[in-house]
């Protein structure tokens, strides 16, 4: 079922989760084990990341551009066609070519999976682009492409080619995005993936729902209709209260920063109260989704289903 299908059936507030593909090297029985626990409370549908290549050093002094974390569609097909959960595969276009993502839409339909979030991607690759061969220069230029093959229009023209119909997801920042001017250019580049065949949108995490509110408010102010999902990540670390502002563009509420720095120790559990606090809010105003960013690290997030479900 597509992501938007879910919504439109459901009257009451669902809860999505988004997990990444573990690193290179190592096994699949994390995913395996997070999928078994958050299967018993009915996700409706799980994201899976992607990573673009980035160039790393080894002690030979050999410097090789690779994925640190491949695995998506695999982990999507399990998701899918072992769990039963509808998923959510991550395009992106940093570091893949059309051909790349041509092919892994070929598969990812092959495998069932209906949903595509069609994102910029983070850093700066600096893929060797082989002759003959193109990029999507942004998210836009990628949702143009998924359009084109849910009308059967391959990158080369191929007589009698079979459609891919795929229900497009895209990002959204309350906080505006770090590379944009400003909340003029987020809203009518907001637009401009929606005419492009964007169905929904999910937001960058945030820990004030008040941003939240404020920016879909001004989405509707703008005609935008679309639904989007609020995305939330939960605080569990004492390292996140630095890097989650400088790597993501967004800010901690000062009293959510307060009582993590005076209780470091007891971050774990203030980190899941605020989440609490926040989704219990959400539900309130009437979200059709609430998506969590797992870091595949499920363990504050059956605290929080175990309380929402009470």
């Amino acid at each position: 079922m597509k992501v938007i299908e879910h919504i439109n059936k459901s009257a009451d507030t669902q809860f999505s989760y988004e997990i990444i593909p573990p690193l290179r090297g190592k096994g699949i029985q994390i995913i395996i084990d997070m999928i078994e626990d958050l299967k018993k409370f009915n996700p409706p549908f799980i994201d899976v990341t992607s990573h673009s290549s980035s160039t790393q050093k080894f002690g030979n002094g050999q410097t090789v551009l690779k994925r640190k974390r491949p695995g998506t569609i695999s982990i999507c097909g399990i998701i899918q066609n072992r769990f039963n959960i509808d998923t959510v595969a991550h395009l992106v276009c940093n570091g893949f070519t059309k051909e790349e993502t041509e092919d892994a839409l070929i598969e990812l339909s092959f495998l069932g999976i209906k949903n595509i979030l069609a994102i910029s991607g983070d850093g700066n690759p600096k893929k060797v682009i082989q002759d003959g061969k193109s990029i999507n220069n942004n998210s836009l230029d990628l949702i143009h492409q998924i359009n084109n093959l849910s009308n059967g229009k391959y990158l080369h023209e191929i007589a009698n080619s079979s459609a891919i119909d795929m229900c497009v997801g895209i990002g959204c920042y309350p906080e505006k995005h770090a590379f944009s001017n400003n909340f003029d250019h987020e809203i009518d580049l907001l637009k401009q993936k929606i005419a492009a065949g964007a169905s929904y949108a999910v937001t960058q995490m945030f820990f004030d729902n008040s941003k939240y509110f404020a920016f879909v408010e001004r989405c509707r102010k703008e005609n935008i209709t679309i639904p989007i999902i609020p995305g939330i990540k939960i605080l569990d670390k004492p390292r996140q209260i630095d890097i989650l502002p400088k790597l993501f563009n967004i800010e901690l509420p000062d009293e959510l920063h307060g009582e993590a720095i005076e209780n470091i120790e007891h971050i774990q559990e203030i980190g899941t109260s605020w989440a609490i606090r926040q989704s219990e809010e959400l539900i309130n105003a009437g979200a059709p989704i609430i998506h969590y960013y797992l870091m595949n690290d499920t363990s504050c997030m059956l605290n929080i289903l175990n309380h929402l479900h009470k």
